[in-house]
């Protein structure tokens, strides 16, 4: 019964639309997201996770004990197959069709597709189901849930409304706008992106001067903006208020979402 159990193969679907067939529970995982390998090693997946991209960082420890198969975007594919995974998880946005592809003709590789707060939710409990994590996926959310709750109740009672513009890249600057999970995220904290196009378009900052602005964030990555660049900013659109922010707390769609509320509780309290 037990080696029934080990064998057993499960169909599941991504988020994507596409089947995927894995042997249940997996015991040797790739995770080629790192906002997703993060979510995996907080559901306990210590011993089943094999490998990781060098971008992967949280938690930290378990970073320096794995192997590295690349970047999100540029993935060692003949290293991926030496390690001979059962299951990869990756992210639309974050890799590569061909990657995906090449890799899905030898392995089970399930993907997800985020663009809001429930998004993420839901992506944690397929993972949970995925992985047979369900109780610390459920946890997880619960968390997430009643913690962006407060933060949206926070932010009304507070009436914090501003007209925001969120930075990710330096020459050419380029913004997250709409249909991304960043726009959602400043949603959740009483803040309305400015940026009318949809995914991440490259803009002129005398732009955000005739939109408006009130608010500018500089987020820690991609572009690692530093303080040097508020003054530079500044000079262009000197009525607005520039901070830099933590990338990851406002694009991390995993388990970071749990920590990113405390994050937003500080945060908006600069806003009033």
């Amino acid at each position: 019964m037990v080696n029934y159990l080990c064998a057993m193969q499960k169909t599941f679907k991504d988020q994507m639309g596409r089947e995927v067939v894995v042997n249940f529970p997996p015991k040797r995982i790739i995770s080629i997201v790192p906002s997703q390998t993060e979510l995996l090693f907080d559901l306990g997946l210590d011993q089943e996770i094999i490998g990781l991209t060098k971008f992967c960082i949280h938690p930290i420890e378990k970073f320096a004990t794995r192997t590295k198969v690349g970047g999100t975007k540029k993935l060692n594919i003949d290293l991926i197959k030496d390690l001979k995974p059962d299951l990869i998880i990756g992210n639309k946005e974050e890799n590569t069709q061909r990657d995906i592809e090449e890799l899905a003709e030898c392995f089970p590789v399930w993907m997800s597709d985020i663009f809001t707060l429930d998004d993420a939710m839901k992506t944690i409990g397929q993972i949970g189901d995925l992985v047979n994590r369900q109780p610390e996926a459920s946890y997880l959310n619960h968390l997430i849930s009643a913690g962006f709750n407060d933060l949206k109740t926070l932010a009304l009672q507070n009436k914090i409304d501003k007209k925001v513009a969120y930075l990710i890249w330096r020459k050419p600057y380029m913004a997250a706008g709409k249909n991304t999970f960043i726009n959602d995220i400043l949603l959740s904290n009483g803040m309305t992106n400015i940026i009318n196009q949809e995914r991440y378009p490259e803009i002129i900052l005398e732009e955000l001067e005739t939109l408006n602005c009130e608010l500018i964030l500089l987020s820690s990555e991609p572009y690692p903006f530093k303080e040097k660049h508020i003054e530079e900013i500044h000079k262009a659109i000197p009525n607005a208020k520039i901070m830099l922010v933590d990338g990851e707390m406002f694009s991390w769609y995993g388990s970071r979402l749990v920590k990113a509320v405390q994050y937003f509780f500080e945060f908006q309290k600069q806003l009033y």
